[in-house]
């Protein structure tokens, strides 16, 4: 359901921001409203609360943020809180963000490491990246797993590069295990 909202209202809103010109200022607004949220818990205990009623929630939203953000926003708020979508909005913000993102050929890549990248190699790492991919530029993000013992798992999206020595053992002990119960089979 949560994925079925974050669509709905996101290509909505992604639709309204292309036709009015407004897709990076709509991407500011909401990244700053998306930090203004996950930061205040004093806010969102308030809106899930099951004694306060909906009128009072919208006109709290409506109170924060009119004038400091655009009405298509607000509106959209109001429209979450309406119909009981206070807790999808972050997933609604975030859809929106990538939709802005591939329309713009923005990838975000996930590389994991056994050990630190030095930037020489996550420099390499992001241009072979780009020759590789449609995208024009990338949002990078490194992460360190020492269980991997060396190579990297390079994740964009649903698309999994995994070059480690974990996965290679993993899939060596695999054939070797097929191989040894084939050899059991043929012998008396």
């Amino acid at each position: 359901m949560a994925k079925l909202v974050s669509k709905t209202y996101g290509d909505a809103l992604f639709e309204l921001a292309l036709e009015e010109g407004k897709l990076d200022e709509m991407t500011e607004e909401i990244s700053a409203v998306s930090a203004a949220l996950s930061q205040n818990e004093d806010l969102t205990r308030l809106m899930n609360h099951p004694k306060i009623v909906k009128d009072e929630k919208i006109k709290l939203i409506e109170e924060i943020f009119t004038g400091r953000v655009s009405d298509e926003l607000v509106g959209l708020m109001r429209m979450l809180v309406e119909k009981g979508h206070y807790n999808e909005m972050q997933d609604v913000f975030s859809y929106f963000t990538d939709c802005v993102k591939e329309y713009k050929n923005i990838g975000t890549a996930y590389v994991t490491s056994a050990v630190p990248l030095s930037d020489v190699q996550k420099a390499a790492v992001e241009k072979r990246l780009l020759e590789t991919t449609k995208y024009v530029k990338f949002e990078m993000h490194y992460l360190v797993d020492a269980d991997l013992i060396g190579g990297m798992v390079i994740r964009i999206g649903d698309r999994v590069v995994d070059s480690s020595i974990r996965t290679k053992l993993f899939h060596l002990t695999s054939e070797l295990s097929k191989i040894q119960l084939k050899a059991g089979e043929c012998t008396p």
